[in-house]
């Protein structure tokens, strides 16, 4: 298990695993009113939490499946990245993908964090790649 040193304001629940099998923990919408997101809208929800992330991880932000199923509330940015180097505050950009209103309340589970080990590419370059038997297809080329 690696450590994360972290920041919370008061009032703010620290993030936690819901099961012993989850691979990510919940966080929270750090504000003080509800905040009504209209069809198609998006807004930026404050969550209250900084976190040192050792060097070598990065921390990725995902959408809550209940949110997305219930409700068609999902990020804009699909998985928001938290580099190791970023000390600011952990925000969460929802948006609305339904055709209803939705109301964000102060605490509600919004997103879920995953630690995640990174390695950095050091690129080489080359004047072309070894062939494969998928060679250029993509974008749905076998067909399924």
């Amino acid at each position: 298990m690696q450590k994360v040193k972290v920041v919370i304001e008061e009032g703010v629940t620290l993030p936690k695993y819901e099961t012993t099998g989850s691979a990510g923990m919940d966080i929270r919408a750090n504000i003080a009113e509800p905040i009504t997101l209209g069809s198609l809208e998006r807004v930026l929800v404050s969550t209250g939490i900084k976190m040192a992330i050792p060097e070598g991880y990065e921390v990725q932000v995902r959408p809550r499946s209940g949110l997305a199923l219930k409700h068609g509330i999902s990020m804009a940015n699909a998985i928001g990245t938290i580099d190791s180097d970023y000390r600011g505050e952990i925000g969460v950009i929802l948006i609305n993908l339904s055709k209803e209103s939705y109301t964000i309340q102060p605490q509600e589970r919004i997103g879920q964090i995953v630690l995640n080990k990174v390695e950095q590419i050091e690129f080489e370059v080359v004047t072309s790649l070894e062939s494969t038997e998928r060679g250029e297809g993509g974008f749905g080329h076998t067909g399924k």
